[in-house]
Parts: structure tokens; sequence; C-alpha cells
């Protein structure tokens, strides 16, 4: 199995947290970007987190800096997103997404590197 599978999401408060899982294969994970992407209708999917699974830390877009954390797991080939402190905007369907080489921190950004991607989970923050 090379696509992989998102859990996690749901609805929840503003100021709430939720926490969304991906599981890869070994070989999707090993020495690879992985990415987290949202979209919303009408929007192209914008990446809000990525990790290069062989080394270094993560990295996040502005908007979810301070309030999202992403990890990887090299033993179970799989990543979480904590996502803290949510507000409405962060609304939309999240896509975990993997690379299907080593990447450069430059190409993380864009949705063309990764090969890749998950069905999505739905994230509604809401009161």
């Amino acid at each position: 199995q090379v696509q992989p599978v998102e859990s996690g999401g749901g609805s929840v408060q503003p100021g709430g947290s939720l926490t969304l899982a991906c599981q890869l294969s070994a070989a999707a994970y090993r020495g690879k970007c992985v990415a987290w992407f949202r979209q919303t209708d009408g929007t192209e999917r914008e990446a809000v987190a990525s990790i290069y699974t062989a080394g270094g830390q993560a990295r996040y877009a502005d908007s979810v800096k301070g309030r999202f954390f992403m990890s990887g797991d090299s033993v179970q080939s799989s990543v979480t997103l904590i996502m803290n402190n949510l507000k409405p905007e962060d609304t939309a369907v999240y896509y975990c997404a993997a690379s299907p080489r080593p990447c450069w921190n430059f190409e993380r950004w864009s949705a063309r590197l990764y090969e890749y991607w998950g069905q999505g989970t739905q994230v509604t923050v809401s009161s």
C-alpha cells in the first residue's frame, strides 16, 4: 500500500485542539518529504506543515506557526499533526501527502512534489 491513510478529523470549537494521524507504508515514509495540506471549496491545496523523514525539523506555514506541530515516527512509518488553538479559518479538508523521492526545502510547499495522497479528513472549527 502506497496511499497514505489519514484519521482524526472532526468538529471542534474555536480555541480547541485536534490531532490528525497519517499512516504510510515503510517505503513511502523512509527518506521522503511528508506534508499536511488543506483545502477548502474553490481554493488550491495549501501546505501547512512538512517534514523530511530522514532528519531535520518540521516546517510550518506562517498561518499555523506556533499552533500546529508535526512529528514523524520512523518505527510506525506514521506522521502526526497536533493542532492547537484552532480558528474558524482552519476549517478545511486536510490531506497527508508523501513525495516519491527526497526533496529540497524549497520544494516542500508545492503540491506538485507529492505523488501519494490520502483521501482527506474534514476539520471543522465552529462555535
